[in-house]
């Protein structure tokens, strides 16, 4: 006999986390690949991904930090397609959903968290949008958390440098 109960109530919780982490997923992925479309394609993978292997998370950490895993796992993946570099990628700022307190300062601070060197754009990402603590960041990056803090604290003044005078800095 089959188990239609148990894979109810995958199916169930799958179609919750997809409500409840969803639009985070896709934020972060937008940002990451700066590309709505492959965003999309990279959540919809990440959720997939989930799906195959939700009888396999024994919730060693929360579900939210398991799915951005996967998201940024395969955001990785497919920044590594060599055709990734030849897409026009242009990123809807609107579609992000970002809440800031003016929309024009939201848009400049999105902008160059996006032109951050990828290993800060990715804690900058993880940290702030995703809400993930430097020791969940250590772990999904398999880097010490001094490293997270290192690269937090350059991502800050490199923001900072660009925001408040106008050009790079170093």
């Amino acid at each position: 006999m089959e188990d239609h109960g148990g894979q109810l109530g995958v199916n169930t919780r799958l179609e919750r986390m997809m409500e409840q982490y969803g639009n985070d997923l896709l934020r972060i992925c937008c940002v990451y690949l700066k590309d709505a479309s492959m965003a999309e394609d990279a959540v919809q993978e990440t959720f997939i991904k989930a799906y195959r292997h939700m009888a396999s998370f024994r919730g060693a950490c929360s579900e939210k930090t398991w799915l951005v895993s996967i998201a940024v796992n395969t955001c990785r993946d497919m920044r590594r397609c060599a055709w990734f570099r030849y897409v026009d990628r242009s990123v809807d700022m609107d579609k992000l959903g970002i809440i800031a307190e003016s929309q024009e300062k939201g848009s400049s601070l999105l902008r160059e968290i996006m032109a951050l060197p990828r290993k800060q754009m990715e804690v900058i990402l993880l940290r702030y949008y995703a809400e993930m603590t430097q020791s969940e960041i250590a772990k999904l990056l398999s880097i010490s958390e001094a490293a997270v803090s290192k690269r937090l604290a350059r991502a800050r003044d490199m923001l900072r440098c660009v925001l408040e005078g106008g050009e790079a800095c170093e």
